[in-house]
């Protein structure tokens, strides 16, 4: 299969991540169908592409015929055999549990053509994990976008032992198509390069706070003040959601059993209280509506 043959895909998962790649996707030229369990997170995630696509007409970003362009090339459905039937590679955004992605990934074997190719917008799993499952472990790929993924331009391409060269080559293409940067890991690690590495920052962050060496807030300010990072890792966590980097560390502690790879016990609190940062108005800080 060509570049130029690939001309639907399909994004599992109307969700913060989800919707974003969608409208990369149709902005690329791709014919392109959100697919989600909820009707409501389909409405919201239609509700808030228009909000960010008017902006962006108003700003000079887009104009107004390609905004009008990309959502004629957009569709919204719960259904999952419509949305991958005719597909020729799939995104998925959903919920960062393996038990949960294998199971997706089971029936997007069944539904989708033999050609398609199947990629995970997993932050942390490595698609080895996933590709098991499936009578196409050549064609599974790591396609990991950055939050939000309207803004941030870099997605990492992770190839496991048994995916194809053609493979990556085609998610690396499709990915330029959609106007981001990619960069290619030929060799699997849970959380690959950039979330390892944020990671290494957020533990060191998370142990200062909790043995009582800084407020939350002062180690925000000195990341941004001193290091000149545009946001501290606290608020970073509110920002990608602590329910996401929670499930990451579950997982993480799972493959490794390393108790340094446990999720942490304030990030827990807070999970289990329901605070999970900007998503919900409260986390380690208050949000109100208008911010």
């Amino acid at each position: 299969m060509s570049n130029q043959e690939i001309q639907r895909i399909s994004v599992i998962g109307a969700g913060q991540m989800g919707h974003q790649i969608a409208m990369l996707s149709a902005l690329g030229g791709f014919t392109t169908a959100i697919q989600d369990v909820n009707e409501a997170s389909l409405e919201k995630a239609k509700s808030t592409l228009e909000g960010i696509m008017n902006k962006w007409v108003a700003k000079g970003k887009l104009t107004e015929d390609a905004k009008e362009a990309a959502f004629h090339r957009l569709t919204f459905t719960t259904d999952l055999e419509k949305a991958v039937k005719d597909t020729d590679f799939v995104i998925e955004a959903i919920v960062e549990k393996l038990e949960v992605k294998r199971a997706v990934f089971q029936e997007l074997d069944k539904l989708a053509p033999d050609h398609a190719i199947l990629a995970s917008n997993s932050s942390t799993i490595v698609n080895s994990l996933i590709a098991e499952v499936t009578n196409r472990p050549e064609k599974i790929v790591n396609m990991h976008f950055f939050f939000p993924p309207l803004v941030m331009d870099c997605v990492e391409v992770v190839v496991s032992e048994q995916t194809s060269e053609e493979t990556a080559e085609l998610t690396m293409q499709v990915s330029k198509k959609m106007n981001r940067t990619a960069v290619l890991l030929k060799r699997e690690i849970s959380g690959f390069i950039a979330n390892r590495i944020l990671g290494a920052l957020q533990r060191e962050a998370v142990y200062l706070y909790e043995n009582g060496y800084a407020d939350y807030q002062d180690i925000d300010i000195i990341c941004k003040k001193a290091l000149n990072h545009p946001i501290g890792p606290f608020e970073l966590m509110d920002l990608s959601g602590l329910d996401v980097g929670y499930y990451v560390m579950q997982q993480r502690y799972a493959e490794s059993g390393d108790p340094a790879d446990k999720p942490y016990a304030c990030v827990e609190e807070k999970v289990l209280a329901g605070d999970l940062g900007r998503k919900t108005g409260r986390g380690w800080y208050e949000y109100t509506k208008k911010a």
